[in-house]
């Protein structure tokens, strides 16, 4: 028997935590796996924040429900960093804090989507976009962007793809899983066509904002017209490794913001509060172990890059922020290695994880099946022993 919702059976199991799982079910049998699936940081959360949540703990204040929105300091806080860092003039009512940035667009959609709305999502895709949509009962519609122009989709295909029921646009930058980031330029040329349809928004992640290698991190909110047709999207998790404090948020337009309170005070209420004086404490403290991390991230790109590029067969793009590498491996399929056939990056990867004892993450779920997506949020020797194997592995393959 199934009787489980349509929505739900329309969605699938998150395809990281699936393989991340895979990988752990390996472990325990005692095989040693380097888990390249998630895109986790592998540095501890700053000292100050930890002390900042302890002294929170300590003090005893913060044991009650917080505002469903987060805490009042906390959002002007955020509100002020947009204004200083970004450009964007946000208000603490613009800001709503979410157990973490997949709350917030979760809470995105259900406030805005209607059954029959249509959401334009560039692809390759952070894989919980497109599930999202379909809870919202809305359709996703997937524009592609070709390893050749770096995987960005371009202006002239969000024009083609605009219909009377397009009711959004959603896209990463610096991106998961490809590491793309958009110029100030490209992201201008996409504003200009949103501009011409008046009910037409757009969903900007910038959760990875710190770890971009191009010195431009351009927020769309902050280009001309923009402030009311974005909702910014962010967080903690990647650029100060919070991963498990769950802390995510939204800066939108007042009506958004209170669209998103209404959902997210019927789901679960506010964010935890000792997370939340973590966070107030990582947007206003020194920032300089993010830039320490993201120097380890700048420095573990080139070396996995030049052993990408040292793989027969793999084609590989040179990603500009985030931490992850979306290989096209493609060439492969159709390979066999004995009675193992790889017809997919499904095979490819759970081949990767048999026989190189490496985690990976099929493509398809990103909105790519030629390619596979490895994060190196992991140690230059676990990254250098990943690439080795893979590379053995691949030898295999005939």
């Amino acid at each position: 028997m199934n009787n489980l919702s349509n929505r739900i059976n329309a969605i699938e199991e998150s395809a990281t935590l699936a393989m991340a799982a895979k990988a752990r079910e390996f472990k325990n049998r005692g095989i040693d796996v380097i888990n390249l699936s998630l895109g986790e940081p592998d540095f501890k959360t700053p000292q100050h924040i930890c002390d900042a949540a302890k002294k929170a703990i300590d003090d005893g204040k913060y044991f009650s429900y917080p505002p469903v929105a987060g805490y009042q300091d906390l959002r002007e806080a955020l509100a002020a960093k947009y204004n200083k860092e970004n450009n964007v003039p946000y208000k603490a009512e613009n800001i709503v804090v979410s157990n973490g940035a997949k709350q917030s667009i979760a809470n995105v959609m259900l406030a805005l989507l209607n059954p029959g709305d249509e959401v334009i999502v560039f692809s390759p895709y952070w894989v919980s976009y497109d599930a999202l949509v379909r809870l919202a009962e809305a359709t996703p519609v997937l524009v592609k962007g070709g390893i050749e122009n770096d995987f960005k989709v371009t202006a002239a295909q969000v024009e083609k793809a605009i219909t009377p029921k397009t009711k959004a646009i959603i896209f990463s930058s610096p991106c998961n899983p490809t590491g793309s980031v958009f110029s100030k330029k490209e992201l201008q040329d996409i504003a200009n066509v949103v501009l011409k349809h008046p009910n037409l928004l757009v969903i900007a992640d910038e959760i990875y904002e710190h770890i971009n290698f191009t010195g431009d991190q351009t927020s769309m909110a902050s280009l001309p017209g923009m402030f009311e047709r974005t909702i910014t999207v962010n967080g903690f998790a990647k650029g100060f490794a919070m991963t498990g404090w769950r802390v995510g948020y939204i800066a939108a337009p007042k009506w958004v913001a209170d669209g998103c309170n209404k959902v997210q005070g019927q789901l679960t209420s506010a964010n935890c509060s000792i997370s939340q004086r973590g966070a107030l404490a990582a947007i206003t403290g020194d920032l300089a172990p993010t830039k320490k991390m993201v120097d380890e991230y700048h420095k573990r790109r080139d070396i996995v890059y030049n052993l990408l590029k040292d793989m027969p067969g793999v084609k590989a793009n040179y990603p500009q922020g985030a931490f992850y590498f979306f290989p096209d491996v493609s060439s492969y399929y159709g390979k066999k290695d004995g009675d193992k056939v790889i017809k997919n990056g499904d095979d490819f990867c759970y081949y990767m994880l048999e026989k190189g004892h490496v985690s990976l993450v099929p493509g398809g779920a990103f909105g790519d099946e030629a390619c596979v997506r490895l994060s190196y949020a992991a140690s230059e020797k676990d990254l250098v022993e990943a690439m080795k194997r893979m590379k053995e592995a691949l030898t295999s393959l005939k």
